[in-house]
């Protein structure tokens, strides 16, 4: 059994989240997690808005070239996952977004029409 964990112990990304929203307050807005789990870490999560997470991943410095991809839900969602140290902690950026079926992606440039 784990020693049950305080508030205080959570100072990292809490303060990471408060200076992160006076700096860059104009940014969109993510999801916002803080686990026991990972008392170090700020979780920053877009769903369906990958033009967020890159406004973030740019605000932070983190280069591109660090960003990892993936695809879950059977090749139906986009995973972009990114970190970068920040005010004695880890912020990471988590991206989700649909990637469209075929049909989907030609009706929206008109294709076939």
């Amino acid at each position: 059994m784990r020693t049950p964990i305080t508030v205080s112990a959570l100072g990292a990304p809490l303060t990471a989240l408060r200076n992160l929203a006076d700096e860059y307050g104009h940014l969109p807005a993510p999801s916002v997690s803080v686990s026991t789990l990972y008392p170090d870490t700020l979780v920053l999560t877009f769903y369906d808005d990958l033009a967020g997470f890159e406004s973030w991943r740019e605000a932070l410095g983190v280069p591109s070239r660090n960003v990892s991809y993936g695809v879950q839900g059977g090749g139906r969602t986009r995973v972009l996952e990114a970190e970068a140290g920040y005010a004695d902690g880890v912020v990471k950026l988590v991206g989700f977004a649909t990637i469209p079926t075929v049909e989907e992606a030609c009706s929206r440039v008109g294709v076939g029409s």
